[in-house]
Protein backbone atom coordinates (compact mmCIF):
# COMPACT_ATOMS: atom_id res chain seq x y z
CA UNK A 1 0.00 0.00 0.00
CA UNK A 2 1.22 3.25 -0.98
CA UNK A 3 2.00 5.96 1.45
CA UNK A 4 -0.59 8.12 -0.03
CA UNK A 5 -3.13 5.16 0.29
CA UNK A 6 -2.15 4.90 3.58
CA UNK A 7 -2.79 9.01 4.35
CA UNK A 8 -6.20 8.52 2.66
CA UNK A 9 -7.48 6.01 4.57
CA UNK A 10 -6.22 7.75 8.04
CA UNK A 11 -7.34 10.53 7.22
CA UNK A 12 -10.44 10.40 5.55
CA UNK A 13 -11.07 13.95 5.84
CA UNK A 14 -8.38 14.95 3.77
CA UNK A 15 -9.84 12.72 0.96
CA UNK A 16 -13.10 14.77 1.34
CA UNK A 17 -11.45 17.75 0.97
CA UNK A 18 -9.43 16.59 -2.02
CA UNK A 19 -12.15 15.33 -3.88
CA UNK A 20 -14.47 18.35 -2.99
CA UNK A 21 -11.72 21.10 -4.53
CA UNK A 22 -13.81 20.54 -8.15
CA UNK A 23 -16.90 21.95 -6.52
CA UNK A 24 -14.36 25.53 -5.76
CA UNK A 25 -15.08 26.41 -9.47
CA UNK A 26 -18.98 26.79 -8.83
CA UNK A 27 -19.26 27.51 -5.45
CA UNK A 28 -16.33 30.50 -5.78
CA UNK A 29 -18.08 32.64 -8.65
CA UNK A 30 -21.59 32.14 -7.30
CA UNK A 31 -20.63 33.32 -3.74
CA UNK A 32 -18.65 36.33 -4.99
CA UNK A 33 -21.92 37.05 -6.87
CA UNK A 34 -23.87 36.78 -3.83
CA UNK A 35 -21.73 38.88 -1.76
CA UNK A 36 -21.69 41.68 -4.39
CA UNK A 37 -25.64 41.58 -4.48
CA UNK A 38 -25.93 41.38 -1.15
CA UNK A 39 -24.21 44.82 -0.65
CA UNK A 40 -25.74 46.34 -3.44
CA UNK A 41 -29.20 45.85 -2.27
CA UNK A 42 -28.50 47.59 1.04
CA UNK A 43 -27.04 44.58 3.20
CA UNK A 44 -23.87 45.56 5.02
CA UNK A 45 -20.39 42.93 4.43
CA UNK A 46 -21.24 41.82 7.60
CA UNK A 47 -24.78 40.76 7.12
CA UNK A 48 -24.23 39.15 4.29
CA UNK A 49 -21.16 37.32 5.71
CA UNK A 50 -23.48 36.06 8.24
CA UNK A 51 -26.34 34.97 5.82
CA UNK A 52 -23.61 32.60 4.40
CA UNK A 53 -22.13 31.01 7.22
CA UNK A 54 -25.48 30.42 9.09
CA UNK A 55 -28.36 30.13 6.44
CA UNK A 56 -25.83 28.62 3.61
CA UNK A 57 -28.55 27.89 0.67
CA UNK A 58 -27.35 29.10 -2.34
CA UNK A 59 -30.45 29.94 -4.22
CA UNK A 60 -31.98 30.72 -1.12
CA UNK A 61 -30.13 33.45 0.00
CA UNK A 62 -30.47 35.10 -3.53
CA UNK A 63 -33.89 35.20 -3.00
CA UNK A 64 -33.95 35.95 0.76
CA UNK A 65 -31.79 39.22 -0.62
CA UNK A 66 -34.21 40.04 -3.51
CA UNK A 67 -37.46 39.97 -1.04
CA UNK A 68 -35.91 41.84 1.75
CA UNK A 69 -34.84 44.63 -0.42
CA UNK A 70 -37.77 44.75 -2.29
CA UNK A 71 -39.68 45.11 1.29
CA UNK A 72 -41.44 41.57 1.28
CA UNK A 73 -42.70 40.51 4.39
CA UNK A 74 -40.61 38.24 7.20
CA UNK A 75 -43.46 35.66 6.84
CA UNK A 76 -43.35 35.66 2.92
CA UNK A 77 -39.63 35.71 2.90
CA UNK A 78 -38.96 32.77 5.60
CA UNK A 79 -41.92 30.68 3.57
CA UNK A 80 -40.58 31.05 0.34
CA UNK A 81 -36.95 30.52 1.51
CA UNK A 82 -38.39 26.68 3.27
CA UNK A 83 -39.90 26.45 -0.21
CA UNK A 84 -37.12 26.59 -2.07
CA UNK A 85 -34.99 24.88 0.14
CA UNK A 86 -37.92 21.79 0.69
CA UNK A 87 -35.80 19.56 -1.62
CA UNK A 88 -33.65 18.30 1.11
CA UNK A 89 -36.91 16.59 2.05
CA UNK A 90 -35.81 14.43 -1.28
CA UNK A 91 -32.06 14.23 0.01
CA UNK A 92 -32.78 12.92 3.15
CA UNK A 93 -34.18 9.29 2.30
CA UNK A 94 -31.82 8.60 -0.74
CA UNK A 95 -28.83 9.93 1.32
CA UNK A 96 -29.39 8.15 4.97
CA UNK A 97 -28.99 4.11 3.70
CA UNK A 98 -24.93 5.19 2.76
CA UNK A 99 -24.37 7.61 6.40
CA UNK A 100 -24.00 4.74 9.19
CA UNK A 101 -23.85 5.46 12.64
CA UNK A 102 -22.41 8.27 13.97
CA UNK A 103 -23.58 10.97 16.20
CA UNK A 104 -22.27 13.51 14.09
CA UNK A 105 -24.87 13.81 11.57
CA UNK A 106 -27.25 16.03 12.98
CA UNK A 107 -24.23 18.62 12.97
CA UNK A 108 -22.91 17.67 9.39
CA UNK A 109 -26.06 18.13 7.57
CA UNK A 110 -24.94 21.76 7.56
CA UNK A 111 -23.09 21.38 4.96
CA UNK A 112 -25.71 19.43 2.56
CA UNK A 113 -25.76 21.16 -0.46
CA UNK A 114 -27.10 19.88 -4.04
CA UNK A 115 -23.36 19.42 -5.11
CA UNK A 116 -22.24 17.88 -1.82
CA UNK A 117 -25.37 15.67 -1.97
CA UNK A 118 -24.66 14.71 -5.59
CA UNK A 119 -20.61 13.29 -4.44
CA UNK A 120 -21.66 11.97 -1.55
CA UNK A 121 -24.26 9.86 -2.80
CA UNK A 122 -22.07 8.65 -5.46
CA UNK A 123 -18.82 8.28 -2.79
CA UNK A 124 -20.01 7.20 0.61
CA UNK A 125 -21.12 3.48 -0.24
CA UNK A 126 -17.08 2.99 -1.79
CA UNK A 127 -15.79 3.65 2.07
CA UNK A 128 -16.04 1.94 4.95
CA UNK A 129 -18.92 2.82 7.29
CA UNK A 130 -16.17 4.71 9.74
CA UNK A 131 -14.97 6.78 7.69
CA UNK A 132 -17.71 8.28 6.15
CA UNK A 133 -18.39 11.02 8.55
CA UNK A 134 -14.27 12.17 8.26
CA UNK A 135 -15.20 12.07 4.26
CA UNK A 136 -18.48 13.92 4.57
CA UNK A 137 -16.84 16.35 6.92
CA UNK A 138 -13.96 17.14 4.71
CA UNK A 139 -15.81 17.87 1.95
CA UNK A 140 -18.80 19.91 3.32
CA UNK A 141 -16.25 22.06 5.22
CA UNK A 142 -13.95 23.04 2.23
CA UNK A 143 -17.25 24.11 0.45
CA UNK A 144 -18.76 25.81 3.02
CA UNK A 145 -15.30 27.45 3.57
CA UNK A 146 -14.86 28.42 -0.31
CA UNK A 147 -18.97 29.94 -0.36
CA UNK A 148 -17.94 32.35 2.89
CA UNK A 149 -14.82 33.41 1.51
CA UNK A 150 -16.39 34.09 -1.79
CA UNK A 151 -18.80 35.66 -0.56
CA UNK A 152 -16.79 38.21 1.67
CA UNK A 153 -14.60 38.82 -1.53
CA UNK A 154 -17.39 39.90 -3.31
CA UNK A 155 -18.83 41.70 -0.59
CA UNK A 156 -15.86 43.77 0.36
CA UNK A 157 -14.01 43.94 -3.03
CA UNK A 158 -17.30 42.93 -5.51
CA UNK A 159 -17.27 46.96 -6.91
CA UNK A 160 -14.13 47.20 -7.59
CA UNK A 161 -13.68 43.68 -9.14
CA UNK A 162 -16.57 44.74 -11.36
CA UNK A 163 -15.08 48.20 -12.01
CA UNK A 164 -11.38 47.04 -12.79
CA UNK A 165 -13.04 44.47 -14.85
CA UNK A 166 -16.18 45.38 -16.20
CA UNK A 167 -17.14 42.57 -17.87
CA UNK A 168 -17.65 40.85 -14.74
CA UNK A 169 -20.71 43.26 -13.82
CA UNK A 170 -22.30 40.73 -17.06
CA UNK A 171 -20.94 37.86 -16.25
CA UNK A 172 -21.83 37.05 -12.46
CA UNK A 173 -25.45 37.60 -12.02
CA UNK A 174 -25.57 34.43 -14.40
CA UNK A 175 -22.96 32.24 -12.45
CA UNK A 176 -26.00 31.20 -10.30
CA UNK A 177 -28.52 30.06 -13.58
CA UNK A 178 -25.49 28.43 -14.79
CA UNK A 179 -24.43 26.12 -11.58
CA UNK A 180 -28.04 24.93 -11.69
CA UNK A 181 -27.87 24.49 -15.92
CA UNK A 182 -24.60 22.20 -15.27
CA UNK A 183 -26.32 20.12 -12.62
CA UNK A 184 -29.81 19.59 -14.75
CA UNK A 185 -27.86 19.17 -18.39
CA UNK A 186 -27.24 15.51 -18.05
CA UNK A 187 -30.88 14.72 -16.94
CA UNK A 188 -31.71 16.35 -20.83
CA UNK A 189 -30.63 12.43 -22.15
CA UNK A 190 -33.53 11.26 -21.17
CA UNK A 191 -36.92 12.39 -22.25
CA UNK A 192 -38.98 12.04 -18.85
CA UNK A 193 -36.71 13.93 -17.57
CA UNK A 194 -36.69 16.57 -20.54
CA UNK A 195 -40.44 16.71 -20.38
CA UNK A 196 -40.41 17.60 -16.93
CA UNK A 197 -37.41 20.40 -16.98
CA UNK A 198 -39.51 21.55 -20.14
CA UNK A 199 -42.85 21.87 -17.87
CA UNK A 200 -40.94 23.26 -15.08
CA UNK A 201 -38.93 26.26 -17.31
CA UNK A 202 -43.02 26.79 -19.20
CA UNK A 203 -44.39 27.15 -15.84
CA UNK A 204 -41.62 29.47 -14.36
CA UNK A 205 -41.96 31.57 -17.53
CA UNK A 206 -45.40 32.10 -17.44
CA UNK A 207 -45.59 32.74 -13.40
CA UNK A 208 -43.02 35.62 -14.48
CA UNK A 209 -44.63 37.28 -17.45
CA UNK A 210 -47.73 37.43 -15.65
CA UNK A 211 -46.17 39.23 -12.45
CA UNK A 212 -46.56 35.97 -10.06
CA UNK A 213 -42.42 36.18 -10.29
CA UNK A 214 -42.49 34.86 -6.14
CA UNK A 215 -44.74 31.84 -6.62
CA UNK A 216 -42.58 30.86 -9.49
CA UNK A 217 -40.43 28.89 -8.59
CA UNK A 218 -42.05 26.44 -6.20
CA UNK A 219 -45.13 26.41 -8.75
CA UNK A 220 -43.18 25.30 -11.40
CA UNK A 221 -40.62 23.07 -9.19
CA UNK A 222 -44.48 21.18 -7.91
CA UNK A 223 -45.59 20.94 -11.95
CA UNK A 224 -42.37 19.81 -13.16
CA UNK A 225 -42.34 16.87 -10.21
CA UNK A 226 -46.42 16.10 -10.53
CA UNK A 227 -45.04 15.85 -14.28
CA UNK A 228 -42.10 13.20 -14.01
CA UNK A 229 -44.38 10.87 -11.53
CA UNK A 230 -47.53 11.46 -14.09
CA UNK A 231 -46.40 10.70 -17.41
CA UNK A 232 -44.81 7.33 -18.51
CA UNK A 233 -42.63 7.20 -21.34
CA UNK A 234 -40.97 4.00 -23.56
CA UNK A 235 -37.92 3.35 -22.49
CA UNK A 236 -35.64 4.74 -25.36
CA UNK A 237 -31.86 3.08 -24.96
CA UNK A 238 -30.58 0.77 -22.39
CA UNK A 239 -29.19 2.25 -19.28
CA UNK A 240 -31.38 4.85 -19.52
CA UNK A 241 -33.25 4.26 -16.37
CA UNK A 242 -34.49 7.20 -14.04
CA UNK A 243 -31.59 7.11 -11.61
CA UNK A 244 -29.21 7.55 -14.58
CA UNK A 245 -32.39 8.82 -16.79
CA UNK A 246 -34.54 6.19 -17.73
CA UNK A 247 -37.93 6.99 -19.43
CA UNK A 248 -40.05 4.10 -17.33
Amino acid sequence: MTLQATSSLSRPWLTGVREAIPLLGGYVPVAISFGLIAVQSGFSPWEATLISLLVYAGASQFLFVGMVAGGAPLWLVVVMTLLINVRHVVYAPNLAPVLGKSRWWPWLMHGLTDQVFAVALHRLPQLPEAQRPGWFAGAAILAWASWVAGTVLGAVAGEWLVARWPLLGQVMPFALPALFLALLAPRFTSRRWSLALIVSIGMALLCALTGYTNVGIPVAAACGALCFYAVKLPTSRQGDNDKGGNDE
